[in-house]
């Protein structure tokens, strides 16, 4: 698989990670429902068998949990696989997640995910989110410090506006950003994309297939199957927005099918598509999910498919956030 070199860093990575968000399991206030941890542990190792190189994590997923089943997944392949995870978000007793970004427990919450996945070193170590805004310089500067002793391989941040990230600038270029991109949120088109260019910034995308809606088409039958404490029944393309995105949908599988992808592969390939972006991180909670994905696709389009695309978008320009 074609790999990228991550910004500043020295890791040269595959365009397309998996994401572990979904096998976090049920429990909390962004559970995506109920998750067999024997499917997550083949999934990883079907992603890394695939030629998958990177895993994203977070101890947010699952609160812990999708740490612990990446640490498993991955013991075997410590020397195939790069691990990247995250810090500053909180939870309560009751499993709420919330924003908890310190520099006071940075270190703290380092070791922590060194122990549940069971690593000597972070390969990359992300802020989650800048919330409160006030802590993130102190933050970034305990980050910068433990990649300094060794027990951080990388830093990046994720969900950083312009502003943020010329903040942290100052004390150390951020190797990565990991923001949303999708054919249905394109905010980071205008300023932030040009910017990662611009200084060498590595762009590891999340949500390319827009939480699984442009992967496949999400009907009346298919939301009825969802859990029920599935958190992307609240994304208003599944409500107030349903009828448009099913149209929407249906043009853009017409376009995936005269390339002979999927849409989901479609989704991605757009994605990659932009000079600024590195790689895309894709979900997948089964074996059979990730291999379907990787199945006979190269993420590699024409410049007049993705024109024809952004054409598309166009039309539908009330599901598309720019």
């Amino acid at each position: 698989m074609l790999k990228r070199k991550l910004g500043s860093s020295d890791m040269e990575i595959t365009i397309i990670g998996l994401g572990t968000w979904a096998i976090g399991g049920t429990g909390y206030n962004y559970s995506w429902g109920s998750q067999d941890d024997r499917d997550s542990i083949e999934t990883i190792k079907t992603a890394i068998n695939l030629g998958i190189n990177w895993v994203d994590t977070a101890p947010a997923y699952g609160l812990g949990h999708s740490e612990k089943i990446v640490g498993i997944a991955t013991k075997d392949f410590r020397n195939h696989v790069f691990i990247f995870t995250k810090l500053g978000k909180s939870w309560d007793e009751k499993g709420v997640l919330g924003d908890g970004l310190s520099g006071k427990t940075v270190r703290q919450e380092t070791l922590q995910s060194m122990k549940r996945l069971g690593v000597g070193r972070i390969d990359l170590m992300q802020i989650h989110w800048p919330r409160p805004d006030t802590e993130v310089e102190p933050a970034w500067t305990e980050m910068c410090k433990l990649v300094d002793e060794g027990k951080i391989r990388a830093i990046g941040v994720s969900n950083f506006n312009i502003e943020q990230l010329e903040r942290i600038k100052k004390i150390r270029i951020p190797a990565s950003l990991q923001p949303p991109y999708c054919i249905f949120r394109r905010e980071i088109e205008k300023e932030i994309l040009p910017w990662c260019r611009e200084n060498n910034v590595g762009v590891i995308c999340y949500s390319p297939m827009y939480y699984g809606l442009l992967a496949e088409k999400f009907d009346e039958q298919r939301i009825s199957k969802m859990s029920v404490d599935d958190w992307r029944r609240k994304l208003p393309e599944l409500s107030t927005n349903h009828k448009i995105y099913c149209e929407f949908y249906d043009q853009f599988k017409k376009i995936a099918d005269q390339c002979h992808m999927t849409t989901g592969q479609l989704a991605i390939a757009w994605v990659l598509a932009h000079p600024a972006v590195t790689g895309a991180i894709v979900g997948a909670r089964k074996p059979d999910q990730i291999k379907e994905i990787m199945s006979n696709c190269t993420f590699e389009i024409s410049a007049s498919v993705k024109e024809e695309i952004d054409s598309l978008s166009e039309q539908y320009s009330t599901l598309i956030r720019r």
